[in-house]
């Protein structure tokens, strides 16, 4: 996104916090709520534009969100989507993102409020290695002629029990409406997302080894002290990284041995 949709996400954002601070939100029903206006929004061209069409008074546009939502969500839900209808968008399609993302984020609130946000982080981080290591997990999850339902009763059987009900909720949002992205492209946004919400960078670390309680600690700290920000680490074994790691911070890749690079760490923390 950017100018005025980048300006009316933040603005949406911090609307959804604030409403999510308070205990009598449930964050879980919120994101539920917010994943159905955004599946009528992303079916609905006519009702996107009109909602984002410039020539339209905002309040007219949040009155016709009241009236298409009103009575079937919650009060903050009607509230949250009307207002940040009021706002200008470059594009139409820009307010079903922001408010897919404020589902999204919803769910993951629900998880931080829980204290299993780590837990759902991690286990958004395994299920992506495992649909990249499974080509029949993969083609059943996207094959665009399976049927719905047979996908919701895999990843049920697949995650339920098994996963926090917060990661078996956004999984199953992003395989029964990917909205042109794949599989692999939404796990990471989401798992981005989860981070974002503990304002850390994620790190993605492969190993030839697992690698100790202690070697991770300091990894992170290292990590931590050279980009600025709280580090997650995802952390993967791969027997090919003989003798090293390679840790991928976005787009920016780190290979090594272990033990140089802490120590390049190690040095550069001390100049």
């Amino acid at each position: 996104m950017n100018g005025a949709s980048r300006e009316a996400l933040a603005a949406a954002r911090e609307r959804l916090d604030a409403l999510t601070d308070s205990t009598s939100v449930d964050a879980a029903q919120l994101a539920d709520e917010l994943a159905a206006v955004t599946a009528l929004l992303d079916r609905e061209a006519g009702l996107r534009r009109a909602l984002t069409d410039p020539a339209q008074p905002a309040e007219a546009k949040a009155e016709l969100v009241r009236r298409l939502v009103g009575g079937q969500v919650s009060g903050e839900t009607a509230d949250l989507v009307a207002g940040t209808a009021r706002a200008r968008w470059s594009q139409s399609r820009d307010l079903v993102d922001a408010l897919e993302e404020l589902a999204n984020t919803a769910d993951l609130t629900a998880a931080q409020k829980a204290g299993t946000l780590d837990d759902v982080e991690d286990e958004l981080f395994r299920f992506g290695r495992i649909v990249s290591s499974s080509i029949e997990l993969r083609t059943a999850l996207t094959d665009r002629r399976a049927a719905v339902s047979a996908k919701v009763d895999l990843l049920h059987r697949l995650l339920g029990g098994r996963a926090k009900p917060a990661t078996e909720r956004l999984v199953t949002r992003l395989v029964t409406a990917p909205r042109g992205r794949s599989l692999e492209a939404g796990l990471e946004s989401l798992s981005k997302l989860a981070a974002e919400r503990r304002d850390r960078f994620v790190a993605v670390v492969t190993s030839a080894v697992p690698l100790s309680d202690s070697q991770r600690q300091r990894l992170g700290a290292a990590l931590a002290k050279l980009y600025g920000r709280r580090m997650h680490l995802n952390l993967d074994v791969d027997p090919e990284v003989v003798g090293g790691i390679r840790v991928q911070v976005g787009d920016e890749v780190i290979n090594g041995s272990l033990a140089d690079r802490l120590d390049d760490a190690a040095r550069r923390m001390a100049s």
